[in-house]
């Protein structure tokens, strides 16, 4: 019930109005948001550089509903990946197909991305295609293997381990070479499409992680959930799996110290740091992924 309170706050306006305008929801935003514009996602990335962390940067923003919102936003991007590039950051970015005008129309939004993804090849960037709700999960699977064909090694995509499909995709990339970050999915689904049961989507996380670990393809294990982070070590020891073939990636603002005890242990982190003033839905998917969130990210907000 409460996930699916979550869901519908998210794209409540009038809750987003208030709390993007408030000073509680500043204040919070402050926590898990790296300010509002470039310059400041910048300066956030190259604090987490400094720990020997990697990023990942996301403006955020998405559903936009005219072209010249899409090829605005896509703008950002070729800007995130230049600084990337002339700070030589160790970072790449992140991007939502319905922020590059998916829901207007898919061949502009596959032109629009296709733009992103060659700048990046320019550079020896990478972009990862993020993940939204189950009617655009062959959609940007189908475009992230198109994009990899013309740009190897250049873009990635993700995928959810709440969906009953995830785990024949997981095959299908694997065999392309194609990167992958594994989380647990955000969005309300139906049963018809992917696990209710919270038990069911962690024993599905797990031998999806386990099997990417194997595979001789980098993917990202997105998760805070400590039990699955040990048991991902546990495995990797035992198998004597390289720390070097995978890495973890979290939040940002959200753990901060099991962050930085993967990084001195010899993982790989990754933070995703978003950025930008519309933060609220991606908040609120947050604590939609798991209503046990509320308290979790509630303590975080002391934690430094």
């Amino acid at each position: 019930m409460l996930r699916s309170i979550f869901i519908s706050l998210s794209k409540n306006k009038t809750a987003r109005t208030w709390a993007e305008q408030s000073r509680a929801g500043q204040t919070l935003a402050a926590r898990f948001v790296a300010g509002m514009t470039v310059d400041e996602a910048v300066a956030a990335c190259q604090r987490v550089n400094a720990e020997g962390i990697a990023v990942s940067l996301d403006s955020l923003g998405e559903s936009v509903t005219a072209e010249n919102e899409a090829r605005a936003a896509a703008e950002i991007y070729y800007r995130l990946l230049d600084a990337i590039a002339a700070k030589k950051l160790n970072a790449n970015v992140s991007l939502k197909l319905t922020q590059m005008g998916m829901d207007i129309a898919p061949a502009l939004a596959e032109n629009i991305v296709a733009g992103v993804v060659g700048h990046a090849a320019s550079l020896a960037g990478f972009v990862r295609i993020d993940m939204e709700g189950s009617e655009y999960t062959e959609a940007t699977i189908a475009m992230t293997e198109r994009l990899h064909s013309e740009f190897p090694a250049t873009v990635g995509t993700v995928l959810q381990a709440s969906l009953y499909r995830t785990e024949a995709d997981t095959e299908r990339l694997l065999a392309e070479g194609i990167r992958i970050r594994l989380c647990k999915g955000a969005y309300k689904e139906g049963p018809q499409v992917a696990f209710a049961a919270k038990a069911d989507v962690d024993r599905n996380y797990v031998k999806l992680m386990k099997r990417m670990a194997t595979s001789g393809v980098f993917c990202g294990i997105a998760t805070h959930d400590e039990a699955i982070v040990d048991e991902m070590t546990r495995f990797v020891a035992e198998q004597g799996i390289a720390k070097s073939a995978f890495e973890f990636q979290m939040l940002y603002g959200v753990r901060r110290d099991l962050q930085r005890k993967l990084a001195r242990a010899g993982f790989g982190v990754r933070v995703y740091i978003p950025f930008g003033t519309a933060w609220y839905p991606y908040f609120m998917r947050r604590l939609a992924e798991r209503p046990a969130n509320v308290i979790f990210l509630a303590k975080n907000f002391f934690r430094k």
